[in-house]
């Protein structure tokens, strides 16, 4: 059997996704609720991996570690092997992941009162760490067509024109699904560049484009720009190693990386865990195959899911997405609140979603559906997605 296929009970394991839904969602027991909210995957990390941290638990001693050549050759490997982008080691600086990646980027560049642009709807901490850093967020509210994503590139150069020090770039978008194209990226190039603002690019979903797709770094067009980008990527989404915690931003420029690890130290941030290299250069140096297996899986998981539930569910609209393993799914034409589509999910279906104005109020009328499952429990989702919809 494929790991893919296997049905793993991941009830208290301390987990975010199946055992904090009584706080997430403000209800009594969520014992029977299915979740298919937060992304993290309900499969097995890749058997190298495993073996590699059972090697490091071999030796029984868990004192101060530090990420090592080798791990930053495993980076660059793939980076160039899969993305064609040609880095360097000493442009690496490590984190325990990119959302606290982006506070130290937030911190090191802006200042209280600055513009933080974002195009919404957007993952969450793109609005919630500058606003609680002091920093105004300038939301550039995409376009939308039939679920497909594109950036007013005449809202965008206003946005910027709103004292924006900082544009986080979300490529690929979450929870859109959009693989952005290359005119788009050299267009945002272009206005940050005009406007003088630095670009974080969060590129944590890259490695999960489906064919058809192509994922461009951002740092790979930007010419003589390149040193106003700060690139966060990771193989936590890519292998579903969220609880190692292990990320890394590249920049090119010594100065901002000498910003950045002036922060950290200001922070006390200390290296990783001992268990984060050695996971990180397994994932990078043998998963490709778990990879292209698990990008087959999803893909087939989100053609399941698009096909029985606009069948049976009237004013229910799906795109598939270009990549990532989340569907964003357009309730709209049902004529629901987000209240009512919520408390139908929950209470009838047992099924735990997320709402789409999670994401800034862009998202009303959407909700997030995560497919990174086995079969099984997709088809079980779906079923219960259809017994919230009915009566």
């Amino acid at each position: 059997m494929s790991i893919f296929e296997q049905m793993i009970d991941r009830r208290q394991t301390r987990s975010v996704k199946w055992d904090r839904m009584e706080v997430v969602y403000g209800i009594e027991d969520a014992s029977d609720i299915l979740p298919m909210w937060v992304a993290d995957m309900d499969f097995a990390a890749p058997e190298a991996v495993i073996d590699a941290i059972k090697e490091r638990l071999d030796h029984p001693v868990f004192g101060y570690s530090y990420i090592c050549e080798g791990c930053k050759d495993a980076v660059r490997t793939w980076l160039s092997e899969r993305h064609g982008w040609d880095t360097k080691n000493e442009w690496m600086l490590f984190h325990q992941g990119v959302v606290p990646a982006i506070a130290s980027v937030v911190e090191t560049f802006t200042s209280e009162g600055d513009g933080i642009l974002v195009t919404s709807p957007v993952y969450p901490p793109f609005f919630h760490i500058p606003k609680l850093q002091g920093r105004q967020v300038i939301e550039c509210v995409m376009n939308e067509q039939d679920g497909v994503y594109s950036i007013d590139f005449e809202a965008f150069e206003k946005c910027l024109q709103q004292n924006v020090k900082l544009f986080i770039l979300c490529n690929p978008h979450n929870p859109g699904g959009i693989v952005w194209k290359e005119h788009e990226l050299k267009e945002m190039l272009r206005l940050c560049a005009k406007y003088d603002v630095l670009i974080l690019s969060d590129e944590i979903h890259a490695d999960l484009v489906f064919p058809g797709h192509t994922h461009l770094p951002l740092a790979t067009l930007a010419g003589e720009e390149v040193d106003r980008i700060i690139t966060c990527v990771a193989p936590t989404k890519t292998f579903n190693l969220a609880g190692v915690q292990v990320a890394l931003m590249i920049a090119t420029d010594e100065n901002v990386r000498e910003k950045l690890s002036m922060n950290a130290m200001f922070h006390g941030q200390m290296d990783l865990n001992a268990f984060a290299g050695a996971a990180l250069t397994a994932a990078y140096n043998e998963g490709g195959p778990w990879l292209e297996e698990l990008l087959t899986t999803v893909s087939g998981n989100m053609d399941y899911v698009i096909r029985e539930l606009t069948t049976a569910v009237p004013g229910l609209k799906i795109a598939k997405p270009h990549g990532t393993y989340l569907l964003w799914m357009d309730y709209r034409d049902t004529g629901l609140t987000e209240k009512e589509m919520m408390d139908k999910l929950l209470h009838k279906g047992k099924l735990a979603l997320e709402p789409g104005t999670k994401y800034g109020e862009a998202g009303r009328g959407f909700l997030r559906m995560n497919v990174a499952a086995p079969r099984a429990t997709i088809e079980e989702g779906v079923k219960r997605f259809i017994t919230a919809m009915n009566g």
